[in-house]
């Protein structure tokens, strides 16, 4: 028994040391870890519109509605960028026509949007050009 009780007295020398002062600093100090790594997940993934245009002719399209374009960017948590292209009638570019753009490409920006009826054509500062047909963001798609 004696064996038993200097154990038990050894471990209760161990959690003596910590006084409550350390173990509500320990605590507080754990939950603003928890805290900053909760908010970094739920921000993520995060979109930016980077570059945002309109046609300037609302009866350019049978729909007879203004139209919108956007270049999207999203940040994954790892923190690759990956850009898409939204064309339609919704203004905050949550719903539209979406088409999926190289990053490369899509890195440096946009030169110039040109509106026709055939559809838009968006010109970026690497050279490259991405057509939409109007057929694939009229009438609300």
């Amino acid at each position: 028994m004696a064996q038993g009780t200097s154990a038990s007295c050894a471990r209760q020398g161990r959690f003596r040391r910590w006084s409550p002062r350390r173990l509500i600093s320990l605590g507080c100090v754990g939950g603003v870890a928890v805290t900053a790594l909760a908010f970094g997940v739920l921000l993520w993934p995060r979109s930016d519109v980077v570059y945002r245009d309109h046609e300037s002719s609302r009866s350019m399209y049978r729909d007879e509605s203004p139209h919108y374009l956007g270049l999207i960017r999203e940040r994954a948590l790892a923190g690759d960028d990956s850009y898409r292209l939204v064309i339609g009638r919704d203004s905050s570019l949550t719903y539209g026509h979406s088409v999926d753009v190289d990053a490369e490409t899509s890195a440096d920006g946009v030169e110039s949007a040109d509106w026709t009826a055939a559809g838009v054509r968006l010109q970026f500062k690497t050279g490259h050009r991405v057509f939409v047909p109007a057929e694939y963001f009229v009438g609300g798609r």
